[in-house]
């Protein structure tokens, strides 16, 4: 079976994520690098393995998060499809087995706000893990008086965390604040779809999604 660690090994996918993060740098979005794609791993399996799940389905999740933003080397238009396209090719050259890929590949093509739906647990994982990756430390820009609202929104926000409940009820989605660069009112503007994204994909995992923000839930 391919294990996470020898996905996490291979120069060609990490030349593509390298890649694809250059090309986003270079349209101005936020990072997309190695700090975030390992993060998206871990996070989506910590939401499994707290769930309960199989060891098995908690490492397909971590390769799936690793590798769930290839598809921006293509382009950033549809990356979640293109994305799960290479990452059937990548993973297929890798002698993984068939039923894997295709759950990985699934949750890749379904993890971007757009399109996506959580169709199973790997995908419903992925989804919570990448829309709650929002960190001051994903701003590219160094000018403040030239961020745009993304900018704004991300840099905002100077603690994050995504937790689960004892019991398994509830998934929160916990974000401090500084209004003085982005206000409530903005995060909003930005992320309503990838929250309304999140809160389905809490309820394929059987749990309510709550986001709060400077101690207030808002969803």
């Amino acid at each position: 079976m391919l294990t996470y660690e020898q996905v996490l090994k291979s120069e060609a996918i990490k030349t593509y994520i390298v890649r694809a993060d250059e090309s986003l740098a270079a349209l101005g979005f936020t990072d997309h690098s190695f700090s975030h794609v390992l993060h998206v791993a871990q996070m989506a399996g910590y939401i499994l393995s707290t769930l309960g799940y199989d060891e098995r389905t908690v490492e397909l999740s971590k390769i799936a998060g690793y590798l769930h933003d290839i598809g921006n080397l293509v382009n950033r238009k549809e990356h979640s499809q293109s994305g799960a396209v290479m990452a059937w090719s990548i993973l297929n050259d890798m002698g993984c087995d068939p039923a894997e890929i295709a759950t990985i590949v699934t949750a890749i093509g379904n993890h971007d706000e757009g399109t996506g739906v959580p169709v199973n647990a790997v995908a419903a994982a992925l989804i919570l893990a990448d829309k709650a990756d929002v960190r001051r430390s994903r701003v590219r820009n160094r000018d403040i008086s030239t961020f745009d609202i993304h900018d704004r929104v991300n840099y905002s926000v100077q603690k994050s965390s995504l937790t689960i409940n004892g019991d398994h009820t509830l998934v929160e989605l916990n974000l401090t604040v500084d209004t003085h660069f982005g206000s409530v009112m903005d995060y909003f503007e930005v992320f309503i779809e990838r929250m309304i994204l999140c809160r389905k994909a809490a309820e394929r995992l059987g749990m309510q999604f709550q986001l709060v923000i400077n101690e207030q839930r808002l969803i």
